[in-house]
């Protein structure tokens, strides 16, 4: 297994002999509007991509939405992305949308079913998208559980915080790797849209054989938890050898026993 991070939530994971290319924000830097209000209002998305478009493309076999807000399927990606390419959407409404962008292989998951996709198991599981009145206004979300016999299995955990569903995920597959958006990125009000470092440390309490991989981090202007002060947090926690914070166009395998830059 070969896991990439790209920028933001846009990451590619290579499992199973298929290359899957997670949450795809391709736009350059300062495209779209900021999401406000918030800390600052930088122009999305506040950095570059580490590499081109065509890099990020090449060998790709299938496409994972976990949602459609914009910095996980921005415009440039429905303008630059195959349109016949496979793509898995957690429901109808977001189909619907990459429909209309002229998208025409389009696989709705469904909760807790598993889908072979060449070999390779895909399990939708849900995820909460903030806290109270904020989830319900940020919309659902989906995460995501890779399976292969001859793989880790992995739990791609999408924009969520912890709550008890995270750790009934973790108990149900006990995944061998975590990929957890953990930018705490927040509004100035409503509190943490997905998790933060305390957030991260409760899924490493629940998994300790596990290794874990934080993404979201520094790439939209309403982000709240850097990669150094998320560093200084698990250097003090004495965890680091247990969570991964990539930079942009940071690579990591994973063998039998543990991850290799």
């Amino acid at each position: 297994m070969n896991f990439q991070q790209i920028r933001n939530a846009t990451v590619t994971l290579e499992y199973g002999g298929q290359t899957f290319l997670v949450d795809p924000m391709l736009s350059k830097k300062g495209e779209f509007d900021p999401f406000l209000p918030a800390a600052r209002d930088d122009r999305n998305p506040i950095v570059e991509l580490p590499m081109s478009v065509d890099e990020i493309l090449d060998g790709v076999d299938a496409v994972i939405i976990t949602h459609t807000h914009e910095d996980h399927f921005d415009q440039a990606a429905k303008d630059q992305l195959p349109k016949d390419i496979k793509m898995f959407m957690q429901d109808e409404e977001d189909a619907k949308l990459a429909k209309e962008a002229g998208f025409t292989n389009i696989e709705v998951m469904e909760e807790e079913v598993a889908i072979n996709f060449n070999g390779v198991e895909l399990t939708e599981v849900d995820g909460r998208h903030g806290h109270g009145e904020m989830a319900t206004l940020a919309g659902n979300v989906m995460g995501v559980v890779f399976q292969h016999p001859e793989e880790k299995t992995v739990y791609l955990a999408g924009d969520t915080v912890w709550y008890e569903e995270v750790q009934d995920i973790i108990d149900t597959y006990t995944p061998e790797i975590i990929l957890l958006n953990g930018g705490e990125n927040q509004f100035d009000e409503g509190g943490p849209l997905i998790m933060g470092k305390e957030d991260i440390y409760e899924v490493y309490k629940a998994a300790p054989e596990a290794t874990i991989v934080v993404s979201h981090l520094e790439a939209v202007n309403h982000w709240g938890l850097s990669r150094e002060e998320l560093k200084n947090f698990i250097n003090e926690k004495g965890i680091q050898s247990s969570v991964l914070v990539p930079d942009d166009g940071e690579s990591y395998s994973f063998g039998e026993d543990a991850a290799n830059n």
